[in-house]
């Protein structure tokens, strides 16, 4: 596709890994930043693909279900260890359902949890 959009936003939340052996196992914190890459061919009568206010309207809507919260305890991650990797597959499933009478496509979504150190979520 021929276009590409991209935002980034940020949410902070606690968890602890499960199955994992280290620090990570215990309670602690992040402050993800959150890429959403958006792709497609058609432009509206504006020139754009998608007006980012619109996007980041639904993102934040997403958002607002991680934001300062425990995340091991919201049920879409019940049972599972709340790594950044299921945080940026839940991040693209959700904003697929938002976006799904548009004529786009979400991408990738990336969930930094550091500086240095990001997951990927993409078909």
């Amino acid at each position: 596709m021929p276009y590409e959009l991209k935002i980034e936003t940020a949410f902070a939340a606690a968890h602890n890994l499960l199955n994992y052996c280290g620090e990570c196992e215990n309670l602690h914190g992040h402050n993800w930043k959150i890429e959403i890459y958006i792709q497609g061919s058609e432009l509206d009568k504006s020139g754009m693909l998608i007006d980012f206010k619109v996007l980041k309207e639904h993102t934040d809507t997403i958002l607002d279900t991680l934001d300062h919260t425990y995340l091991n305890k919201l049920p879409i991650f019940e049972g599972l260890s709340p790594s950044s990797e299921l945080i940026a597959k839940y991040i693209f499933v959700e904003l697929e359902k938002k976006l799904d009478k548009l004529p786009v496509t979400v991408h990738k979504i990336v969930a930094w949890e550091s500086e240095k150190a990001a997951a990927s979520y993409y078909r």
